[in-house]
């Protein structure tokens, strides 16, 4: 059973920084790509960032690029998403995913696997 445990989210004022980490378990974890996605309340599930299962590849959601940067740490099972620059938009339950075909992936439909979910709240 593939496990995605999402952790680091919280309350940040405007400008500040968070990290997110995803650790995986029951599977090998090189052998899937990933990615993070957001969700506001009333709004529908979006695509943040994506990395493919070596990491030498990445892609971001317009609005986060230049501020949030996603990593992985094939040793420690784990993927990151530091956000730098965070503003009240940016608030959201923050979900990371897996996908067993390696590449970089942009809809929730490609994902195979999901974590429960971060909450992170952006103050102005």
């Amino acid at each position: 059973q593939v496990r995605l445990v999402e952790s680091g989210g919280g309350l940040v004022q405007a400008g500040g920084s968070l990290t997110l980490s995803c650790a995986v378990s029951g599977r090998t974890f090189s052998n899937l790509a990933m990615g993070w996605f957001r969700q506001a309340p009333g709004k529908e599930r979006e695509f943040v960032a994506a990395i493919t299962w070596n990491g030498l590849s990445t892609d971001y959601v317009e609005t986060v690029k230049g501020r949030f940067t996603i990593s992985r740490d094939n040793a420690k099972n784990t993927v990151y998403l530091q956000m730098n620059s965070l503003n009240p938009e940016d608030t959201a339950v923050y979900y990371c995913a897996a996908d067993r075909r390696l590449g970089l992936a942009y809809r929730t439909g490609s994902y195979n696997y999901w974590g429960q979910g971060t909450q992170v709240t952006v103050s102005s």
